[in-house]
């Protein structure tokens, strides 16, 4: 504490200079707070208001960054939207046109496919502000492969596209002697219908490729009585590893459903399996690894196995036996009897097969067998013929797509390539394939595409706004697509084997491009992405409102009204006036003066 020093009969000189002091200093506080239009310079100024007027401006800082946030990302979200609004038009488009058009024009249906294939892979690779938008985490480079290099492959880097891979799987399904693996045999009266295939081989041959030999049924059972279906069955599949795996390695097993069709269960090795997993395996020795597999697949019917070469992965099939049928001819049944072989493909549909007897028949007939000379003989021979047409035309069409979903649901990661037929073409390879195109580059191990880019439009609200080109709808779409674009027809005429063939394509392409309509397909996608657009603006709106108040508050804080001031100032300047006018008068005061 500084006490002053006094001076006898100065008090009252002494006061009215600490009073000046004190106008000048207001005066100079309200000129400057005319000048600003703030109530002061500081936190401090403000006293206990400080605390309002710091949480305030922190509220606006934080509205200023999601507005920002907002507007940057707006064109992202449209754009996506404006994208996955095209798959789903395109693939609706070539939909419309394997109904509407005949075989007759499956050239231009071809074509037309092939356009709309490009036009869907353009879609997929947008970019906005240099980030693609397909990619979900990976936005630095395209996505998707080119269409050209999905299809043909880039035979300059030794990598096979979509079209070798269905060569292979149709090669694969018909088997060697084009009958879809199907065999028949006619020995005195009776006919045998069998699956092809013996010991581990035909096993897992039959595991995956060709027909399944499911019933027969005869019109007249009392001239040929067709019996039971007999064996189909296949022992548990056993996994071997030659080496241990590392922390993350992925694993592919397809399992065959009761429908015919297969599904993929993906495995990721981790040390650390949270509880109740279902896609993880243990870290362990490849003994321990082997036996985790064979424990968590037993009783189940295993189509394959994949994993990096690395790995060295093997699965055994064991040795099971063929389904098969006996036909017996007791007595010449009467023209127009009939025959009927169930079979189902491994797409999930069925074959029907009728033949139909008559008094005689084109040896050549895929229909019909003749009652003259050797009965079960003639049923074995058009048997055998129609299974032939079977396979050239519906199963080579389920192959078709089944080797474009399999392409599409390959990956980057180490172990989830397309799967290829096995050099001895008795199944699938274990070893991923290094010599096929990855159609798709991006994020592949998000388990929410939504949330593979976020956008925060408030304290505690956070929107999904990322897309990844391999979600299951718009792989159905691609898929659908491709499959008709890698097909060649020669010139289909009414009633050929080319028309039965471009009929069963269409027909598959149109169940997958239908299966990505509606709210679980790619419109879906677009209705989630054009939600979060609309909350952005709603989010955006919102923080208008939020700061129009903070702004009121801080009005009565942080900033002056002018009048007030105005007003304030000019009553200021008077009294200091007045008091310099005293000061200056009782300063010119004197002894002489006063007594005169």
């Amino acid at each position: 504490m500084t006490i002053n020093a006094f001076t006898a009969g100065t008090y009252f000189q002494d006061r009215n200079t600490t009073n000046l002091v004190g106008l000048k200093s207001r005066l100079d506080t309200l000129s400057g707070q005319l000048a600003t239009g703030r109530n002061s310079e500081t936190y401090g100024g403000i006293g206990g208001a400080r605390t309002t007027s710091l949480s305030a401006h922190a509220s606006l800082s934080a509205l200023d960054g999601y507005d920002a946030a907002i507007a940057a990302n707006d064109t992202r979200v449209k754009l996506t939207t404006a994208a996955v609004t095209q798959v789903s038009t395109l693939g609706a488009t070539v939909q419309k046109s394997l109904t509407s058009t005949s075989s007759v024009a499956a050239g231009t249906v071809v074509q037309s496919a092939r356009n709309s294939f490009d036009a869907v892979v353009d879609a997929l690779n947008q970019e906005a502000a240099g980030n693609y938008v397909f990619g979900g985490r990976i936005t630095e480079t395209p996505p998707v492969a080119s269409s050209d290099a999905i299809l043909n492959g880039v035979p300059s880097l030794g990598l096979d596209g979509l079209k070798t891979l269905v060569s292979e799987q149709v090669a694969a399904d018909l088997g060697p002697n084009g009958n879809g693996r199907i065999s028949t045999s006619a020995s005195g009266s009776t006919v045998t219908v069998s699956e092809e295939g013996t010991g581990t081989a035909g096993t897992e041959t039959r595991e995956n490729f060709g027909f399944k030999l499911v019933s027969a049924t005869s019109s007249n059972p009392t001239a040929i009585a067709a019996g039971a279906t007999t064996g189909g069955t296949s022992p548990d599949v056993t996994f071997t590893l030659a080496n241990a795996p590392k922390e993350g390695d992925r694993i592919r097993v397809a399992i065959n459903q009761a429908d015919g069709t297969q599904t993929f269960t993906d495995l990721t090795v981790t040390a650390n399996p949270p509880a109740g997993s279902t896609d993880t395996i243990p870290l362990g020795s490849a003994a321990a690894t082997a036996a985790a597999l064979n424990a968590k697949f037993a009783g189940q019917p295993v189509a394959s196995i994949q994993g990096d070469a690395s790995l060295g992965i093997a699965a055994n099939f064991g040795t099971g036996a063929p389904a098969s049928i006996g036909l017996t001819v007791n007595s010449t049944p009467t023209a127009g009897d009939t025959l009927t072989f169930n079979l189902a493909l491994r797409d999930g549909t069925t074959k029907t097969i009728t033949l139909t007897a008559r008094a005689s028949a084109d040896p050549t007939s895929k229909n019909e067998f003749s009652l003259s000379g050797d009965v079960a003989g003639n049923i074995s021979t058009a048997l055998s013929n129609a299974l032939k047409e079977a396979a050239g035309t519906t199963l080579s069409a389920s192959s078709a797509s089944r080797a474009s979903q399999d392409f599409f649901a390959g990956s980057k990661s180490a172990g989830f390539a397309p799967r290829r037929v096995s050099a001895d073409g008795n199944g699938y390879a274990e070893q991923a394939s290094t010599k096929t195109v990855i159609w798709y580059t991006g994020d592949d191990t998000a388990t929410d595409p939504r949330a593979t880019a976020t956008v925060q439009v408030g304290a505690d609200r956070k929107l999904g706004i990322g897309a990844q080109a391999n979600e299951a709808p718009i792989r159905a779409v691609l898929a659908g697509i491709a499959q008709v674009a890698v097909q060649s027809f020669a010139a289909p005429t009414v009633g050929s084997s080319e028309e039965a063939r471009y009929f069963a394509v269409s027909e598959r392409s149109r169940a997958l491009l239908s299966s990505s309509n509606g709210q679980d397909g790619v419109a879906g996608i677009a209705s989630e992405l054009s939600l979060a657009a609309k909350s952005m603006a709603d989010a955006k709106t919102q923080n208008s409102y939020t700061r129009a108040a903070l702004q009121d508050s801080l009005d009565s804080v942080d900033t002056v009204s002018t009048e007030e001031v105005t007003a304030k100032l000019l009553s200021l300047q008077t009294q200091l006036q007045a008091s310099y006018q005293v000061t200056s008068m009782l300063s010119k005061l004197s002894l002489v003066n006063y007594l005169s």
